[in-house]
């Protein structure tokens, strides 16, 4: 009876027991369970949003509307849209410009995207600054002279560029059958369409005897020229090339360097079922004194974590929809989205990568004001540090450590 008794006793302790680790467990799930939602309903209190908004605009730009946890501080906006850039519309075409006005950050080069009609002119000037061209849509004839008087006349298309160091005089022309668009990008972030070197605004500006005896004419000769610069107007499209570059030419024969780079007949400089890029700089475009990377980056894939050592970053995306982070020192961190027609900016030394966030190729340019494309990738510098080391700082285990690439491949697949 005794042992029935004490097996009752520790039965019923063992019950009781059971019972408050199970009301106290219930209680706690109960509590953490309130928790959580009292901590999704603040969470969705927080990034609510009751006043005026601008939806298309919110919905676009949806890691500055909603960042990231992980972004931090403040880091300086690093993204303006030509969109929103003023245009100016002349017959024969038009252009619009993205600066350190419109961009703070942008100190070191500064972007025109410009568009010709077929036969419409960039009148004749050069620019304090080099000019770094790259074609967009449809064909275009450039002339330029070079430092010893030769000349240069050549057709470029779809992804062709062209350089032009500062004082080289040239001119841009569409062609048939609907003209052209390009990217201008020069090396000064101040740089501005608006104060350039034109051949009319030049004569109009020069009293009309002194133009006279330099074209050892009388005035009269002169009397239809323009009171005051043309920059952008509509003429004829041009005879065949081989004409043009015959004249041109005359009796100092054709320049030796070749001022403009078919990207396209160049082979990438990386290929991969996640994209490619093809870097252009003085090694293979020796005119050139402003480095560039062409990329694209599949659909999910991402430009791997990587910095540039040598210059900031100076960004045009020209198809697809795509968003970067930015870090910085002292623990900041911006995320930003981008799409079709969007500039972006990172300076030199700062931490950074680019992801396609759409359904179709992400494309865009990357520019530098130096001779020569240099970057370093996070997988490249922990590959060639000590593993031990790197696993030290990231707490991180053989396995993770065996998978880092180890070939620096740019583009990494989507996950």
């Amino acid at each position: 009876m005794a042992d029935e008794s004490e097996k009752n006793i520790l039965t019923r302790r063992g019950f009781l027991g059971v019972s408050s680790a199970a009301l106290a467990a219930a209680g706690m799930l109960g509590v953490e369970s309130a928790a959580g939602q009292d901590t999704k309903a603040k969470s969705d209190q927080v990034a609510s949003d009751p006043g005026p908004t601008n939806p298309p605009l919110d919905a676009s730009n949806r890691d500055s509307y909603i960042p990231p946890i992980t972004d931090a501080g403040g880091v300086q906006t690093f993204k303006y849209p030509f969109s929103i850039s003023h245009k100016r519309q002349h017959e024969g075409g038009w252009s619009r410009e993205v600066t350190q006005r419109e961009l703070a950050v942008s100190k070191t080069l500064a972007g025109v995207n410009m568009r010709l009609t077929a036969g419409g002119v960039r009148e004749l000037h050069w620019h304090t600054a080099a000019e770094w061209a790259f074609m967009l849509y449809g064909t275009a004839r450039i002339t330029c002279i070079d430092a010893n008087g030769k000349s240069f006349v050549t057709d470029v298309k779809d992804n062709d560029l062209w350089f032009f160091p500062p004082g080289i005089p040239h001119s841009i022309q569409g062609l048939g059958p609907d003209g052209c668009e390009f990217l201008l990008v020069f090396d000064d972030g101040n740089f501005s369409e608006y104060e350039t070197v034109l051949l009319s605004d030049w004569m109009a500006h020069t009293p009309p005897e002194v133009v006279a005896k330099n074209f050892g004419v009388n005035q009269q000769a002169l009397a239809n020229m323009p009171k005051k610069e043309l920059f952008i107007f509509q003429t004829a499209v041009p005879g065949p090339l081989e004409e043009d570059r015959r004249t041109a030419a005359g009796a100092l024969g054709p320049s030796p360097i070749d001022f403009a780079f078919r990207t396209n007949q160049a082979p990438p400089t990386l290929r991969s079922k996640n994209g490619e890029v093809r870097i252009i700089d003085a090694k293979n475009f020796p005119v050139t004194t402003t480095a560039a990377a062409v990329v694209t980056v599949k659909p999910g894939c991402v430009r791997e974590l990587h910095w540039h050592p040598n210059a900031d970053e100076w960004q045009y995306f020209y198809a697809g929809k795509g968003r970067m982070t930015v870090f910085a020192t002292g623990g900041r961190a911006r995320t930003m989205d981008f799409e079709t027609g969007d500039v972006g900016y990172v300076q030199k030394t700062l931490p950074h990568y680019v992801e396609n966030t759409g359904t179709t190729d992400l494309k865009f340019l990357e520019m530098f004001k130096t001779s020569y494309y240099q970057d370093l990738a996070l997988s490249e510098w922990l590959s060639h540090t000590p593993p031990e080391l790197v696993a030290a700082h990231l707490r991180l285990d053989k396995a993770t450590m065996d998978a880092m690439p180890k070939d620096k491949p740019l583009i990494m697949p989507g996950a």
